[in-house]
């Protein structure tokens, strides 16, 4: 066999490898990566030792990443692709760990978040190429380090005394850590006619103006080291199926839903099928939300379902415990009094498990062994039988608080902040979820209302934590009840959102089921996307308070859509 006819029958013998058993993940050579790293981070801290402000702490960190992403909408492929791209953070730090040039300069609006970019890299293992790269953006960033750390000097002598007198930056023991490189099956061919039969089912309802079926892949390497000796290899891979669907009522409301799906591996998502049954109970609410009522104000007894009270928990106490807000004057600091204090009823726990991957059979987005500054993931007790123990903790120290406990976390290129992990609301005394239900009922009788609510499903929500503003959170249902007192079956309503704040709404939960729902999402902060899990059993809420969703103003489309049998054909 001639050279040219080996090099055919190898390519041809690697397509239907390909076909066969689909890796995602382009060879990366940690050796390569570690040797430029390394050796950039020495010349530098050597040679720039002599400087007027010399860096005392440099780090690099490279992030390898492959997508393979397939989505189709209504029956048709709209995107199938594959891309694998590296970035490359920096953190020069001049001064010293009790002030450097990420100190807060009280009455600019940015903070350390936004200092550090990410830079492209290249692809390839070349230690030539990726030395340079090194070299070129470490300069840009010291003399943009210098630049900002003479500001913070001017600053500090201007401004008044601070409150939190705890340095920039805390001292953490150096860490080797390396975890294989993950591979990741992942069929691309075999989901883009998956995504189409999936997305098909949503011509089943015309009325429906967008039906959505994604997929991704990813297989992500992150090298890091640092110049207290630190030097970290991770590898994370993970599939997500989202599946979305809105329709509109005739006010104007936009009605959404969302599925999603996790899992490490492709075979470990659900199968067809299953999927299949979902988005038809996706379309069958649907139609019965076009016509629901729209629901008023109300305040009073309330049942969270899982998911839904793990985004509660979320949103108005995780953000609030991530402990570099209270380094920040701009931010209320809600718990910084409140350390040994009573602030959940006692048979209540929340812990932060970022090395927990599974519970009860269902993957954790939010796990991680090592956090993306270094230092090893630690469980955190943050509230335990009731009583406020623990602030999330990055390597932004705080008073009491001075050193990291493994939640320093960013998305690549961006500075990484106390954030949060996988959320776990424990309940000690739990009711049957059917309980739960008469206590509402219960409740709303001693009252004199004629019904309860009930929060099945919510896409997220926000909360404010800045001085300047209201500190209060805003969660967003998507499927709500009405639960009457009289036996009436249970009446589907919409446009409402969860408002309050949270010392006041804390004191009102009374009971908790035996279920436990898990919420797998992206959260979205200072230091940008990350992916987090919450779990949480259903709770019942003596006291909640709803307002009605802000909607838009735009009429239904004037002409009707087209037939059904125009839609189906092929």
């Amino acid at each position: 066999m001639s050279g040219t006819q080996a090099r055919i029958f190898c390519c041809w013998m690697l397509g239907i490898l390909y076909w066969l058993f689909p890796l995602v993940g382009f060879a990366t050579d940690p050796d390569v990566i570690f040797s430029a790293m390394e050796a950039e981070l020495h010349r530098t801290m050597e040679g720039l030792r002599s400087e007027q402000y010399p860096p005392y702490f440099l780090s690099y960190a490279i992030t390898d990443q492959t997508t393979y992403y397939v989505s189709g909408s209504f029956g048709v492929l709209a995107e199938s692709s594959v891309r694998h791209e590296r970035v490359l953070d920096i953190d020069v730090r001049v001064g010293d760990y009790h002030l450097d040039n990420t100190h807060p300069i009280r009455g600019q609006a940015l903070g350390a978040a936004a200092i550090r970019r990410g830079y492209a890299l290249p692809i390839e293992d070349d230690a030539k190429a990726l030395r340079k790269a090194l070299w070129l953006y470490t300069d840009r960033q010291y003399k943009e380090a210098v630049e900002r750390y003479m500001k913070v000097l001017g600053n500090v002598a201007v401004k008044v005394a601070e409150e939190d007198t705890s340095g920039d930056f805390s001292r953490e023991e150096p860490l080797e850590f390396a975890e294989p490189l993950k591979t990741l099956q992942f069929s691309r061919h075999a989901w883009e006619q998956k995504v189409r039969e999936l997305s098909a089912l949503f011509l089943e309802d015309s009325l429906l103006f967008r039906g959505e079926v994604s997929v991704s892949g990813i297989v992500r390497h992150r090298f890091f080291i640092n110049s207290e000796g630190t030097r970290v290899q991770r590898s994370q891979a993970y599939v997500r199926l989202v599946v979305v669907a809105k329709a509109k009522a005739e006010d104007g409301m936009v009605l959404p839903l969302y599925q999603t799906y996790f899992a490490f591996r492709e075979d470990e998502l659900p199968s067809v099928d299953s999927i299949r049954k979902d988005i038809r109970r996706m379309i069958r609410l649907l139609r019965q939300l076009r016509t629901a009522p729209e629901m008023e104000s109300y305040a009073g007894p309330a049942i969270l379902a899982g998911k839904a009270a793990g985004v509660f928990f979320h949103e108005i106490l995780g953000h609030r415990i991530e402990g570099h807000r209270l380094k920040d004057v701009r931010y209320t600091r809600t718990f910084k009094d409140l350390l040994g204090k009573k602030i959940l009823p006692e048979f209540l726990s929340v812990v932060f498990e970022p090395n927990r991957r599974w519970i009860r059979g269902q993957a954790l987005a939010g796990s991680y062994p090592v956090d993306d500054e270094g230092v090893r993931a630690q469980r955190v007790v943050a509230v335990d039988h009731g009583v406020f123990r623990n602030f999330l903790m990055s390597r932004i120290p705080i008073e009491g608080f001075p050193h990291s406990n493994g939640h320093g976390r960013a998305q690549p290129g961006l500075s990484p902040v106390a954030r949060q992990s996988n959320l776990i609301v424990e309940a000690d005394k739990t009711v049957p979820r059917d309980s739960l239900r008469r206590l509402l009922i219960q409740m709303c009788k001693q009252e004199g209302l004629e019904y309860g609510l009930l929060f099945e499903e919510v896409q997220g929500g926000f909360t404010f934590t800045q001085r300047s503003i209201p500190n209060a959170f805003n969660v967003q249902p998507l499927v709500v009840y009405k639960v009457y007192v009289d036996g009436r079956p249970d009446e589907l309503v919409r446009g409402v959102d969860i408002i309050g704040t949270p010392l006041t709404t804390f004191r009102f939960i009374v009971a908790a089921a035996d279920d436990l729902g898990v919420f797998n999402g992206i959260c979205g902060a200072e230091s940008g996307n990350v992916p987090v899990s919450a779990v949480a059993p259903s709770l019942l809420i003596s006291r909640i308070e709803v307002q009605q969703r802000q909607k838009s103003q735009a009429k239904l489309p004037l002409l009707p859509p087209p037939p059904k049998e125009a839609l189906m054909q092929e």
